[in-house]
Parts: structure tokens; C-alpha cells; sequence
């Protein structure tokens, strides 16, 4: 199956074809509620997505992701853009991360949905993390999967020795491929650079005013970027033994207060300034709007490749409430819960 991405022009199209339609469907009253824990969401079984004749000789594609069961719907609609997507689905090797006491079913839930995907589950140990964290501004940045990204590299097999990381609540609308392949120049982590973001805003005056503290930026041109969407030499990240120096910086921050928010701080003080760039357009970021109310934002101009609902809002909970933004109906197409509009049509 050949893939190409949408241009900024086409997403618009689509966006205003999904919007026009979406007003004919027919209303219901029924009102969803948030299961309550270890229940999950029940998922419609995806299409089965197969390779072409080009990939024979294709390398395996590895993707980490979470499972937290809060976000579950996201990461399955982020999986299946990411299959509908790949002219190489049946290459796409998944690694989740898990808490141990819902293993099972989330695997069972990933089965039944896609029941050809290859993938494993890893149980993640909160204890490794849990005395580390920080109060941040947002309860969500605090729990601990959102930290279990630190310690990718631990888990996954030794043979794994690149990953592409994932937030869940994303879609894809390329080949994945294009970014597994990205020259990382040596570098341990690629993503997207934000050099005309206020880099100072990310960490407190207690950090800047400390003449210890700002060395470790010395010499570098520290710039943004987003650690929902990364590119890992997972060699070099343990040879570098950068899971204790991440750690470290979480224990200067429980002495210190140098940061607000939750796992990105840490990452920008070991590697800003010292990543691979990659194209804006794997990661359009930012579409749940900010950290405090979530608010409404449109795309910003040009190809895309990846679209990133980071910030409070997210589309399926906005969705949901019936007060979506425009972008929202953007993911509604890869929703595969079985509650929602699209399987009602059904």
C-alpha cells in the first residue's frame, strides 16, 4: 500500500469534508462515562494492514509507547494511523510500557483489536520512579508512566538498538518509515527543534540564578523540543548511561525547585542544544492547548507529517463532551472505540 503525507492544504480539505458530514450523523442522548479501573474501553477490530512486494528486504521498526489505561484510546488510535499509514505495517514492531497490575487485560484489549500486530508488553515498575517525582503543574505530568520513557532503554531487549518513542495521544499521517531512517549524525536523540521558543521559561529562577547549575548549557545553544516524539540510539543511551544522569537532575529538582513541569526539564538540560533536528513536520504539537486550560489551536502552516494533541485537552475527551475544537475531528477518524460516533454508524 503506498503512503505519502497530507499537505497542510489537504488536511484542511479533509478537516472541512469530516465537519460538513459529521452534521448529518444522527444525534443520541447517551451520555459516556469513564469506566472505572481495571475495566477498559471495549475497541472495534482494525482492518488488517499487509506489507507490498517492496518490503522484503525491510528492516524491523521499532516503536515504544505507554499503555496508561486513562489514555488507552489515544495509543489505539495512534497504532492504527500508524499501520494505515506504513507501506510496511506487518515491519512495525511495538513496545509497550505498562503498569504490572493491568497487564493482562491491556493485552488482551490489543489483541482483539489488532489481532495480526506485533507487539510486547513491559512492565514497568512505578517504585523505580515514584520517590523521584516532582509535584508539577499538571497532575497528569506526574504519574509515573509518563517517566517511564527514562528508562526505555533498560527495558526493551539489547537488540533493540534504535526506537522511535511515541505519546499517545497523537496521530500519524505518513510512513513512519521516513522517520525511522533519519541520520542521527551521532547525536542519542532526533526530534523537532524549537529555537524561537523562550527557552528560559522552562526552568525557574532558583536554576538561573545558580552559577553551578546553568554550566551544564555552557557552550551550547540550548533549543525546545518535544518528548512525545523522539528518535533513541538506544546503544549510545546506555553506553552513556543517560538514565541516572536524567535521574540526577530529578534529584537536584527535589532539593531545588529548578523546573514546573513534569519529564521534559531533565531531557532539556542533558540534550538541548546537542540533538539531531529533524523536520518540524513530525510533530505538530501542541493541539490540547495549554498545560491549564486546554484551549482551542489551529495547525500551523505547512506539511505534516504527525499530529500531536500535547497540552490539557484531549480530542477524544473533548469529543466526547460534544465541545470539540476543529483540530479534534482531525483524530476522530482513528478512533476505534466501539462507544463512539463512528461505530454508532455502524
Amino acid at each position: 500500500m503506498a503512503s505519502r503525507s497530507l499537505s497542510y492544504t489537504q488536511l484542511l480539505g479533509l478537516l472541512s469534508f469530516i465537519l460538513l458530514t459529521s452534521t448529518m450523523a444522527v444525534r443520541v442522548g447517551v451520555i459516556l462515562h469513564k469506566p472505572s479501573a481495571p475495566t477498559l474501553p471495549v475497541f472495534r477490530e482494525a482492518p488488517a494492514f499487509r506489507n507490498g512486494d517492496q518490503c522484503l528486504e525491510a528492516d524491523q521498526i521499532h516503536i515504544a509507547m505507554t499503555l496508561d489505561t486513562n489514555y488507552l484510546r489515544g495509543t489505539m488510535a495512534a497504532v492504527f494511523s500508524l499501520l494505515q499509514h506504513s507501506a510496511c505495517p506487518e515491519d512495525l514492531s511495538f513496545h509497550f510500557l505498562s503498569l504490572a497490575h493491568f497487564e493482562n487485560d491491556l493485552f488482551s484489549s490489543i489483541k482483539s483489536t489488532f489481532p495480526y500486530l506485533n507487539f510486547k508488553i513491559y512492565q514497568f515498575d512505578p517504585n523505580l520512579v515514584r520517590s523521584k517525582i516532582s509535584k508539577s503543574i499538571r497532575e497528569a505530568l506526574d504519574q509515573p508512566l509518563n517517566y517511564a520513557r527514562i528508562y526505555l532503554a533498560d527495558i526493551v531487549p539489547p537488540s533493540v538498538d534504535r526506537i522511535i518513542y511515541l505519546d499517545s495521544d497523537l496521530v500519524v499521517v505518513d510512513d513512519i518509515e521516513k522517520l525511522w531512517h533519519v541520520d542521527m549524525e551521532g547525536k542519542v536523540v532526533a526530534a523537532p527543534e524549537y529555537c524561537h521558543a523562550n527557552f528560559t521559561h522552562y526552568f525557574t529562577k532558583t536554576f538561573w540564578s545558580d552559577p553551578v547549575l546553568v554550566k551544564v548549557l555552557e557552550g551550547k545553544r540550548p533549543c525546545y523540543f518535544n518528548t512525545g516524539v523522539m528518535v533513541v540510539d538506544v546503544d549510545k543511551w546506555r553506553k552513556g548511561l543517560y538514565t541516572q544522569k536524567v535521574e540526577e537532575w530529578m534529584t537536584v529538582q527535589k532539593q531545588k525547585r529548578i523546573y514546573h513541569l513534569g519529564s521534559l526539564p531533565p531531557f532539556l538540560l542533558i540534550f538541548a542544544g546537542d540533538i539531531k533536528a529533524v523536520n518540524h513536520r513530525w510533530n505538530q504539537h501542541g493541539l490540547g492547548g495549554d498545560n491549564f486550560e486546554g484551549r482551542c489551536r489551529t495547525l500551523h502552516p505547512g506539511p505534516i507529517s504527525l499530529l500531536h494533541w500535547s497540552g490539557k485537552g484531549k480530542p477524544w475527551l473533548r469529543l466526547d463532551s460534544r465541545k470539540p475544537c476543529i483540530v479534534d475531528h482531525l483524530w476522530a477518524p482513528y478512533d476505534l472505540y466501539r462507544s463512539s460516533k463512528h461505530s454508532l454508524d455502524e
